[in-house]
């Protein structure tokens, strides 16, 4: 079928047709998918792994990102770290819901993203939000990088829980979904473990490094304490252009640098075989 017959097709049956209806959802499978970053590298920076750990971890970190832009055009977004978890436990102690919570941590993940954003103003590194992502391809044009905060905006908005009140798509989930809404080239998450273990390495001396696995093994195994947050995990499922993540420990200087360059440090987690 033609790009042409394909996209009338497409539009006679949304007319048609109820936005839920299976023959549609398909048609729009098959419409061909624009790409629109596709060079670009994103990079969420963990705000317990390096905002909490304040100067010694985030200078040296912001030196390799901006270093990096020599060979990479870069998205970096931030988590929420300790201070966020903080407000979900006081929100949560008050009785409030998922949406307050999700609000509460946006905030939080957006002053690590002001933070960060200061660091590297002088080299005109923007920190960009709501609309002022229509203005990524020329930040990236321009010094190659833009900052944002890795929450996603969803506030009152934000999925339900199955149980409990913490909001389930966080940083994690908020970063992937925009490596994968621009067709970006990678996205890697910046730890400060050397990646996914079979335990909390922090806590268990037992725990191995797992170097490499697909998200249906990641789920077969069902382990305990997961590197990345679960939800991301079922968006790589259903993705069509990041198709695999990886983790690195940014603690260790030139890990970020290697993954840019597509070594295989750390670990790797795949959707398994392509679409």
């Amino acid at each position: 079928m033609t790009h042409a017959a394909s996209a009338a097709e497409l539009e006679s049956l949304l007319l048609t047709r109820s936005l839920d209806d299976p023959e549609l959802a398909a048609a729009t499978e098959r419409t061909p998918d624009t790409r629109v970053l596709p060079d670009v590298s994103v990079v969420k920076v963990g705000g317990q792994s390096f905002m909490d750990r304040g100067r010694e971890a985030v200078f040296p970190l912001v030196e390799e990102l901006l270093e990096a832009r020599s060979a990479h055009r870069l998205l970096i977004g931030t988590g929420g770290g300790t201070r966020a978890r903080h407000a979900y436990s006081l929100a949560a102690g008050l009785g409030l819901p998922t949406g307050v919570l999700s609000s509460v941590g946006s905030a939080v993940a957006g002053q690590n993203a002001t933070m960060l954003g200061y660091l590297m103003a002088r080299h005109g590194v923007p920190v960009v939000a709501g609309g002022g992502f229509d203005a990524l391809p020329l930040s990236l044009s321009e010094v190659r990088a833009a900052i944002f905060a890795g929450m996603p905006p969803y506030a009152m908005w934000q999925p339900l829980p199955d149980e409990g009140v913490i909001p389930p798509y966080r940083t994690d989930a908020g970063c992937y979904l925009v490596a994968e809404t621009y067709g970006c080239k990678n996205m890697i998450f910046v730890k400060d473990e050397d990646g996914l273990y079979t335990a909390n390495p922090k806590n268990d001396p037992s725990a191995t490094l797992i170097p490499e696995i697909t998200v249906d093994e990641l789920v077969e195994r069902d382990l305990p304490d997961l590197i990345v947050e679960r939800p991301v995990l079922e968006l790589m499922r259903h993705a069509t252009h990041v198709r695999s993540i990886q983790i690195v420990n940014g603690l260790k200087p030139g890990n970020l640098t290697r993954a840019l360059a597509g070594e295989h440090v750390g670990t790797i987690i795949t959707a398994g075989d392509a679409r």
